[in-house]
């Protein structure tokens, strides 16, 4: 059976459609060295998949096909997106990237325009592109990432809940205590995050550890709720408990900020922390080692996002989102809403991050 026999062929190329639907391109190298066979095996698999109009060829490589391909008419290509979407993210740098690529894919295979639009954690800014994007009437729906804690974010989610058109929220979800019936989401786990961070230090022979969250991230709640059930659930203490913006800060102010937390830790007799997000565990990890620290002998970290903490010395252990799979099942719920109206059931989904361990939590605590 030759290489590109059945069912090896249809395999690869299967594969490489995966690929695509889950990052947008692919390169030839990457998959043939994945694989385990010839760049040249990859390009005729690449090169059938254009023929039949499923994805446009680049240098190196091919993404999803692209609307602007017309080197081969196919049904898909000829006719019009079914719906146009838009989709409004607190931020076009951190975090969201990687959400935008997983909701770009999706929208591909679902024949949906994504009209993307970035605004900033301010509310009314918020509120002023996701109503820009309403007033046009050119969008059939709303997938948005809002403020939502405090009387300003409840009232943006009732306005959100109210709107004619519907509404999924991605990384965000509606306070039960308000009643909304409309709204749907798709979310990562964070509550589970914590105490999955928790429960890996605990095995790790670690009972005195310390919380540090990001004071503007509305993730931090949900991650404080998971990590002090855990620490009531497994008796370990959690004495430090710190909310702020590292990475806002600049110069004294940082660097006071960061001695403050390191005495803390210190004085506590703590061992072990939970650091949200990975710039502020990063830099937490850094000036540790400038003030004399071993790492992670004598303080173990735990990130949480896995966006750079992999790069950091001693490499980070990391709890990851599933940030493209996020993005997907957002516009995979939006189109089926949109295809079959009113009558289909609210969703509202949690994906469960994953816990990457690696070199920063591998040892057992010093003794006191």
């Amino acid at each position: 059976m030759t290489d590109d026999s059945r069912p090896f062929g249809l395999s690869r190329r299967e594969h490489i459609m995966d690929e695509l639907r889950r990052t947008g391109s692919v390169r030839v190298s990457d998959l043939a060295r994945e694989l385990g066979v010839a760049e040249l095996t990859i390009r005729r698999d690449i090169g059938r998949l254009a023929d039949e109009g499923l994805v446009t060829r680049v240098h190196g490589g091919a993404t999803l096909r692209s609307a602007l391909d017309t080197t081969v008419p196919t049904r898909a290509a000829a006719s019009a997106p079914r719906f146009r979407v838009g989709m409004v993210v607190p931020s076009l740098n951190y975090y969201w990237p990687q959400i935008i690529v997983g909701a770009r894919a999706a929208a591909t295979e679902q024949r949906m325009q994504l009209a993307l639009r970035g605004a900033s954690y301010a509310i009314d800014d918020q509120r002023r592109q996701i109503a820009s994007l309403v007033d046009s009437g050119g969008v059939h729906g709303l997938i948005v990432a809002p403020e939502n804690a405090g009387a300003e974010g409840h009232a943006m989610l009732e306005w959100l809940d109210a709107l004619p058109i519907p509404v999924v929220l991605v990384e965000r979800r509606s306070p039960a205590a308000l009643g909304l019936t409309r709204l749907e989401w798709v979310t990562t786990d964070h509550d589970f995050g914590g105490e999955l961070a928790l429960r890996h230090l605990a095995a790790r022979g670690h009972r005195r550890v310390g919380i540090i969250t990001s004071a503007q991230s509305p993730t931090s709640a949900q991650l404080r709720r998971g990590w002090f059930r855990a620490v009531d659930e497994l008796g370990v203490a959690s004495p430090v408990d710190v909310s702020t913006s590292l990475d806002l800060l600049q110069g004294a102010e940082r660097s006071a900020a960061l001695d403050g937390m390191l005495d803390a830790i210190r004085a506590e007799g703590c061992t072990a922390a939970l650091v949200h997000s990975d710039p502020q565990a990063v830099l937490l990890q850094q000036f540790a080692a400038d003030r004399g620290w071993a790492l992670p002998d004598e303080l173990a970290i735990v990130a949480y996002d896995d966006e750079i903490a992999e790069g950091a010395d001693p490499p980070l252990t990391a709890l990851r989102p599933a940030k493209e799979h996020v993005g997907r099942r957002a516009v995979e719920v939006m189109a089926a809403r949109l295809a079959e109206g009113a009558h289909r059931p609210i969703e509202r989904l949690q994906i469960v991050p994953q816990l990457r361990e690696r070199d920063s939590t591998r040892t057992t605590p010093r003794e006191a």
